[in-house]
């Protein structure tokens, strides 16, 4: 299959550059099944359910959530009505939603994806990611029940996402990490065949601190005081994120592209 993971939505340029880019991409590119992280679309905290819908019919399969799944609080119930939201695995025990999907993609092929919450740095002491996602991965296994297994690692150590992609090795296909909104430049399949890249960066406006307009931030890093709320950036954003190709039979990937379409980042394509 050609798979495409992108990173997290940054506000409204996100959202705009996937409408723009995406139908396309999907066309050129032949893509078989797209997954979007979402959390940051919504004014760059969380993700509206009208939102939610508006990247679902730009043309992804799936959107995954973060830390900020529920800061919006529409989330709460719009995630129990629709099957294509993906919020972390290790959230909270009570959360709605689920923190995994087996989806069908064309030809009747399976994907599987899941989300889990790092805990080295993270605000919140959230459970486990490594014990989370070791019984869903048993129960699927790559190149069996699932053609291709998709884990989404939300977090803000390089080590732990690291970490991670050597645990699923051998067992996903595709080891991503998101929340950072840097894109990182280690994409390497793993020996066990699993595609790994530490961080897919933004869909949002480079021209910014990580997608938030600049002025709240450097003002708080030069006078430590918050005078106003962060907003994000609003010049055109670079779609970033990583391109896979898996084989049907083992669900290993063959190959990984880092991915960056439009906006100021150099460009790059499969």
């Amino acid at each position: 299959m050609r798979l495409l993971f992108l990173g997290d939505v940054m506000g409204r340029s996100g959202r705009t550059a996937i409408k723009a880019q995406l139908p396309r991409l999907r066309e050129e590119w032949k893509l078989d099944f797209v997954v979007v992280n979402g959390e940051n679309a919504s004014n760059g905290m969380g993700l509206t359910g009208d939102h939610a819908r508006f990247l679902l019919d730009a043309g992804a399969d799936c959107v995954t959530l973060g830390d900020h799944a529920f800061d919006q609080k529409d989330m709460l119930q719009f995630i129990e009505t629709e099957p294509r939201i993906v919020r972390p695995l290790n959230f909270a025990r009570n959360a709605p939603g689920k923190g995994y999907r087996l989806f069908t993609a064309p030809g009747g092929r399976k994907v599987l994806v899941l989300q889990v919450l790092g805990q080295v740095f993270m605000k919140r002491p959230f459970d486990d990611p490594f014990s989370a996602v070791e019984p869903i991965l048993k129960s699927h296994p790559r190149g069996g029940l699932a053609h291709a297994v998709i884990v989404d690692m939300h977090c803000e150590a390089t080590s732990e996402k690291m970490a991670m992609g050597h645990y699923c090795d051998g067992r996903a296909s595709l080891v991503v990490g998101t929340h950072t909104h840097v894109p990182t430049a280690d994409a390497q399949v793993l020996p066990g065949g699993t595609g790994y890249l530490s961080d897919a960066g933004m869909c949002g406006d480079y021209n910014s601190v990580i997608g938030m307009d600049k002025e709240e931030p450097l003002r708080r890093f030069i006078t430590g005081m918050p005078k106003a709320r962060f907003s994000p950036a609003s010049g055109e954003a670079t779609l970033s994120g990583v391109f896979v190709e898996t084989d049907d039979r083992s669900g290993a990937a063959k190959s990984l592209r880092m991915i960056r379409v439009g906006g100021r980042l150099e460009q790059a394509v499969p």
